[in-house]
C-alpha cells in the first residue's frame, strides 16, 4: 500500500485538563478552522486500541486505487416524479457538521426540498447517517431543518431519519457531563475537552435546548433499508452492542438513559473507531456485520471519502490535485458504500438515491 501524500500543516491543541496532550490536523482556510484529520481525537492511549480505531494522518494506509469504485451518479431533476403504490424512492446523506447551506442546496438539488426549505417529495424516504454538528458553522440549525422535514416528510406519506453519530454522542456528553473526568484509559479525560478538541462550536452549545437533546438521544444506531445496512461508523464496534438491529438500538438507548460519565464515553470512544473496512480483511468485518444483522450492502459515514481515497492536500499548501469527490466511494469488494464527501476539507456534502445507479 502506498501512503497518501502530503496532508498539510501540522499543529497541536492542548486539553485544559490533566495535561493530556492530544495531536489534531486543522484546514486553515476558509472562516472556520475545520479539523481535517481523519480519526476524532481522544487523549494518547486510547490510540492503542486494535488499527482501525483512530491513527493519525501520517499513519494513514490507503487503499489500492484498483480495488476501489467512486460512483458518479448524476442528480435527478427536481421535484421528484412520485411512484405508484409502495414507498418512495430511498436517499442517504453523509456527515453535515453543521454546513446547513451545504445541505439544503442539495437536497433542493435532489428535488427532496423546495426553495422554501420544506419538503417536496410525497413519499420518498430519506436518512441521514449522523454528524449534524461540530466543525461547521450551524450544527443546530442542521439538527432543527432535520426534525421539520421528519415532520413534513410524515405528513406526506414518506419519511426523515435519522441515525445516531459519535459527534451526537460527543455533543450529548459535553452537555450532560462538561468537565467530569472520565476513565478513558489515558488518565483523566472530559467530555468537554474531547468535544472542543473535535470541533466543538459555542454557538451550537449556547443554542443546545432540551429538545435537541432528547431528539438526538433517542436516534438509533442502525437499520436496515432495502437491503442496505446503515450506520454511522465504519467499524465492527456495534458487535459489542447486540446481535441483532434491535437490541443494538435498545442497548445505546439504555446507554444513554443510565447517564454514566464512563459508559457513555466508552460508547463514544467505539463509535469514533473507523477504517475497519479497508485494506485486508475489510470485506470481512463488513461480511460480519451483514451476516449478523443483514443486509447486502453496508452504506456509512465517518470516515471522509477523500482519506479513504488517499492524496489529501500538499505540506507545501498547494493544490495536489488529490481526489475530487462526485459521488460515493464504493469498496471491501462491493460491499460498503462510503457517503462522507469531506464536506469539512472543501469535500462535498453528498446526497444520494440508493441503490446506486437510480
Amino acid at each position: 500500500m502506498t501512503q497518501g501524500a502530503g496532508q498539510g500543516p501540522e499543529v497541536e491543541r492542548t486539553a485544559t485538563l490533566r495535561d493530556f496532550r492530544v495531536p489534531a490536523y486543522v484546514h486553515e482556510t476558509g472562516p472556520y478552522a475545520q479539523s481535517t484529520h481523519p480519526g476524532d481525537v481522544v487523549p494518547p492511549a486510547e490510540r492503542s486500541y486494535p488499527e482501525g480505531y483512530t491513527p493519525t494522518q501520517r499513519d494513514l494506509p490507503v487503499i489500492n486505487r484498483g480495488d476501489t469504485l467512486q460512483v458518479t451518479v448524476e442528480p435527478a431533476a427536481a421535484p421528484l416524479a412520485q411512484q405508484g403504490d409502495g414507498p418512495g424512492p430511498l436517499f442517504v446523506v453523509g456527515d453535515v457538521h453543521g454546513y446547513l447551506d451545504e445541505l439544503t442546496a442539495a437536497l433542493r438539488h435532489r428535488g427532496l426540498i423546495d426553495a422554501a426549505g420544506s419538503w417536496c417529495a410525497g413519499t420518498a424516504r430519506l436518512w441521514f447517517l449522523g454528524d449534524f454538528t461540530d466543525r461547521g458553522p450551524d450544527g443546530i440549525g442542521v439538527i432543527d431543518l432535520v426534525m421539520r422535514l421528519s415532520a413534513e416528510a410524515a405528513a406526506a406519506g414518506g419519511y426523515c431519519k435519522a441515525l445516531m453519530g459519535n459527534h451526537e454522542l460527543l455533543l450529548i456528553g459535553a452537555k450532560r457531563f462538561s468537565d467530569t473526568p472520565v476513565n478513558s484509559g489515558a488518565g483523566t479525560a472530559t467530555f468537554q475537552a474531547a468535544w472542543l478538541l473535535n470541533g466543538g462550536q459555542k454557538t451550537d452549545m449556547d443554542r443546545l435546548q432540551d429538545h435537541h437533546l432528547q431528539w438526538m438521544s433517542r436516534l438509533d444506531a442502525m437499520e436496515e433499508v432495502d437491503g442496505h445496512l446503515l450506520v454511522h461508523s465504519d467499524t465492527t464496534a456495534y458487535l459489542d452492542y447486540g446481535r441483532s438491529i434491535e437490541e443494538v438500538n435498545d442497548t445505546v438507548r439504555e446507554t444513554l438513559t443510565r447517564n454514566d460519565a464512563d459508559e457513555c464515553w466508552d460508547l463514544f470512544r467505539k463509535f469514533t473507531r473507523r477504517f475497519s473496512f479497508r485494506d485486508e480483511g475489510g470485506s470481512d468485518a463488513v461480511r460480519s456485520l451483514l451476516d449478523t444483522y443483514g443486509g447486502t450492502r453496508i452504506v456509512h459515514g465517518h470516515s471522509p471519502i477523500p482519506y479513504l481515497l488517499g492524496e489529501v492536500g500538499s505540506e507545501e499548501g498547494e493544490d495536489s490535485g488529490g481526489p475530487v469527490v462526485e459521488g460515493p466511494h464504493v469498496y471491501a469488494d462491493g460491499l460498503a458504500i462510503a457517503m462522507d464527501g469531506g464536506v469539512t476539507m472543501a469535500g462535498k456534502l453528498l446526497v444520494q438515491q440508493l441503490p446506486l445507479g437510480n
